[in-house]
């Protein structure tokens, strides 16, 4: 996936991968547990390193000298980031984050989003009261987390105050500390300007290096062969690679320095990051030789580890003691994290665990376990799973978060086998819950329910949830069939086109309300919900228009109009 800025310490981004060395696309590093994976070279992973080069050049061409716009830096902000605009800074953001949402490892599970957000926005609250965010960019940028499918141990920024999360990342995490001490960095690498000190320190080499490498990403990107790009690639990019390596060093120390801070003021675990450096320098030792240092984009982890312990004024960090509710979210991402068959039946045989020892891995083990099952369809194997894994959180005394995982995962059970009622029943154990993830569960078995009362409740439901937070695309998914199983087809269209607006897909959102707009025509359809129609779709044709615009200042070519 994509990272910004190119020097941080988690990321193995496209920018990156496209400038240092053209083979990464047939050998992607995974810096995690076991050998790196292969990665199949594919159009579709061209074209996200595509889409965020031509996002580097449109924002370097914004900030030549004459375009640039003066604002108010946080306090430990380098002060060449003054020649950067927040605005820019957010309109690149939002651009690659349209692209991000359409993408198919975009995934928005929503009991892991809640927690990964539930340990984010603390951090942000933290960073506005250690005054590291400006007013101007407290009101402008997103600060939005945001999940990937992917089973690399990687988070990253993007500009905006978006920051990714991998599912490898959290599966590899033993306590919530751990995983607050990466968000923590990633979110200092956007509160410090450093995507903005990036780019203006490398002003005179982005643009031909970037070119260059257009080039050769469109090659591989039409010829899916990276032999063909790499010549291109080579011949533009070693100044500008080796220039930016340069510069980020500084970058990631500063990180680390205020992502600590942060990380503390928010209540998390001050070992949490000296931790969670062991743990990545565990799973790096193979793989990391600690050759060749001035040519890292990084702090070597070694030396990052001891500064981390200078933190801490101790000699080692301490053993931090991982939560039952952390140990499920972990287990939640192994399984989520590759959709394969094969994954998917490794990880069920791990209910075949010691039954002597009793802990919270062996919890974890069980919901493995019980939901590799459930997505492999033998529920049998999942309920019996499951039952001991109830059995096992009440000897253990699992805290209330674990035990609501639990709720849920006998919700999708039900879910699964068809069982609508029974799957309504388990979440009764948690009445009174009006959480997203219960208001998502619930709108699925609705879908599936024969009653129609009980559709009409949840879309109810749904409704004025929609009306408070109108961009949650998977609550417009969800609608959508509910609404067309009420008989309201015209609703449906029209909220198969707010989910495809939500995610960014302004041309696919255009595309739906059109197509509900021609139904409105027939015959006793609903005409003041296609005065809706036609209100909202005029809107989204002046919000296309209006990026056309910008995207081709001299004349939109013809064709291009929505």
């Amino acid at each position: 996936m994509w990272a910004w800025p190119w020097a941080s310490k988690w990321v193995r981004g496209e920018f990156i991968e496209a400038a240092t060395i053209a083979k990464r696309y047939r050998r992607h590093d995974i810096r995690g547990l076991g050998d790196p994976l292969k990665r199949v070279n594919t159009p579709r992973r061209a074209q996200r390193c595509l889409a965020v080069l031509l996002s580097a050049t449109l924002l370097s061409q914004a900030m030549l000298p004459g375009a640039m716009a003066q604002v108010n830096l946080p306090a430990l902000g380098d002060s060449v980031s003054a020649d950067v605009s927040i605005g820019a800074e957010k309109k690149l953001g939002d651009q690659v984050m349209r692209q991000i949402r359409i993408d198919p490892d975009y995934i928005d599970d929503p009991l892991l989003l809640e927690y990964v957000e539930g340990t984010f926005q603390p951090l942000v609250s933290a960073a506005r009261r250690l005054g590291n965010i400006s007013d101007d960019t407290n009101d402008r940028f997103a600060w939005e987390a945001f999940l990937v499918r992917d089973k690399s141990v990687n988070a990253f920024a993007l500009p905006g105050g978006y920051i990714g999360v991998h599912l490898g990342l959290i599966a590899m995490t033993g306590a919530r500390d751990e995983l607050a001490s990466v968000l923590g960095h990633e979110l200092s690498h956007v509160t410090q300007r450093h995507i903005a000190r990036s780019i203006v320190g490398d002003a005179r080499t982005s643009l031909l290096a970037t070119a260059g490498l257009l080039l050769g990403i469109l090659a591989a990107a039409r010829s899916r062969s990276i032999d063909g790009a790499q010549a291109a690639i080579v011949g533009s990019q070693a100044a500008a690679a080796q220039a930016q390596l340069n510069f980020s060093r500084d970058m990631e120390r500063e990180a680390d320095r205020v992502g600590f801070q942060v990380m503390t003021q928010a209540g998390f675990a001050s070992a949490g990051m000296a931790s969670m450096f062991e743990r990545m320098e565990q799973a790096y030792h193979l793989m990391d030789s600690g050759s060749y240092p001035y040519l890292r984009s990084h702090p070597l982890t070694s030396e990052r580890i001891g500064e981390a312990r200078a933190r801490l004024g101790t000699t080692a960090p301490g053993k931090l003691v991982g939560t039952s509710e952390h140990a499920l979210m972990a287990a939640r991402s192994r399984v989520l994290m590759d959709q394969r068959a094969e994954a998917w039946r490794a990880l069920q045989g791990l209910d075949a665990g010691s039954r002597q020892v009793q802990n919270f891995d062996q919890l974890a083990a069980r919901y493995t376990s019980a939901l590799a099952s459930i997505k492999l369809r033998e529920f049998s194997r999942a309920e019996a799973t499951l039952k001991t894994a109830d059995s096992l959180a009440g000897l253990l005394g699992a805290d209330p978060g674990a035990k609501r995982l639990l709720v849920y995962l006998h919700a999708e059970l039900e879910l699964a086998r068809g069982n609508t009622a029974a799957g309504f029943a388990a979440l009764d154990a948690l009445k009174g819950e009006r959480s997203r993830p219960m208001l998502m569960m619930r709108a699925d078995l609705a879908q599936a329910d024969p009653r129609p009362e009980m559709k009409r409740a949840v879309a109810d439901e749904l409704q004025t949830h929609l009306s408070l937070h109108a961009n949650d695309a998977l609550g417009w998914q969800e609608i959508s069939p509910l609404w067309q199983q009420l008989g309201q087809p015209l609703r449906s269209v029209r909220a198969q086109g707010e989910s495809r607006a939500a995610l960014g897909d302004i041309n696919g959102a255009i595309d739906r309300l059109r197509s509900a707009l021609r139904q409105s025509r027939a015959k006793d359809s609903d005409q003041i919900e296609a005065s809706v129609i036609d209100a909202r779709l005029r809107a989204l044709v002046y919000e296309q228009r209006q990026m056309l615009a910008e995207m081709y200042p001299r004349g939109v070519p013809p064709g291009a109009e929505p």
